[in-house]
């Protein structure tokens, strides 16, 4: 272990717990598998991935930290700096899954209801509907859309408007 690897933040016990649920749907030798969910595990804690936690995964994982990096960097899903957010951050993903199943229907029904556009915060700061998502990895669940890191699937406006009651 070098020195850096000292000073790097650890994976809290939540994150090593949810990551370790997740392995064990893989073979011992396929641990890559839960990458996502790791970075997942770390955006439910921190609210962002950081350099020193995508190293923490990496190890943690037996990966190189490299593809930790480009993982990460990819998915749009993942913060990978801390900004000072809005209390709900609303993506939508726009790929061509989630845009076949009715996606532009759920941004204008988000625009509509919080009166913003993409890449907006409502007045309040209550709510930051975030510019077009390119792919959130759920495509078997569209149209779906990330609030904060908890993902809802098989959005129709009636399922968007609860949602959204439910937050105000």
């Amino acid at each position: 272990m070098t020195e850096l690897d000292l000073n790097r933040p650890p994976l809290s016990a939540y994150e090593r717990t949810e990551i370790d649920r997740w392995l064990q749907r893989y073979p011992a030798d396929r641990k890559q598998s839960a990458l996502l969910a790791a970075l997942h595990a770390v955006m439910h804690t921190d609210h962002y991935v950081s350099v020193e936690k995508m190293e923490a995964v990496a190890d943690y994982l037996g990966l190189p930290a490299i593809t930790v990096y480009e993982v990460a960097s990819f998915y749009s899903m993942y913060e990978l700096a801390e900004t000072a957010a809005a209390r709900y951050s609303i993506s939508v993903c726009t790929n061509l899954s989630c845009m076949l199943c009715g996606a532009d229907q759920i941004v204008e029904q988000l625009e509509r209801k919080l009166g913003v556009k993409l890449g907006q915060a409502t007045a309040d700061g209550k709510f930051f509907l975030k510019k077009e998502e390119e792919c959130l990895a759920a495509c078997s669940s569209a149209p779906m859309m990330q609030i904060n890191h908890v993902y809802h699937t098989h959005l129709m406006p009636e399922k968007l408007d609860q949602i959204l009651d439910r937050l105000e």
